[in-house]
């Protein structure tokens, strides 16, 4: 299972955010509209989502894994 956490741009942490962050994010946050971040990808010139925009906070995600895995 897939899990996140995110930093805001004052530093704060959100951990353990689940399968669905922005859900997880907006209910923590007691908010209902998120808007996406964006980032432009410099070799192949894709934009692609870094976070989320809530109540002023430019959250951004992280994809936590264990550092061990089993292959």
């Amino acid at each position: 299972m897939k899990n996140y956490m995110a930093i805001d741009q004052h530093g704060q942490t959100f951990h353990d955010l689940g399968q669905y962050p922005r859900k997880e994010l907006l209910n923590r946050l007691d908010r209902k509209h998120a808007d996406k971040m964006y980032v432009d990808g410099k070799k192949d010139g894709k934009s692609y989502t870094t976070g989320y925009v809530i109540a002023g906070l430019w959250l951004s995600l992280y994809r936590v894994e264990p550092m061990r895995r089993s292959q």
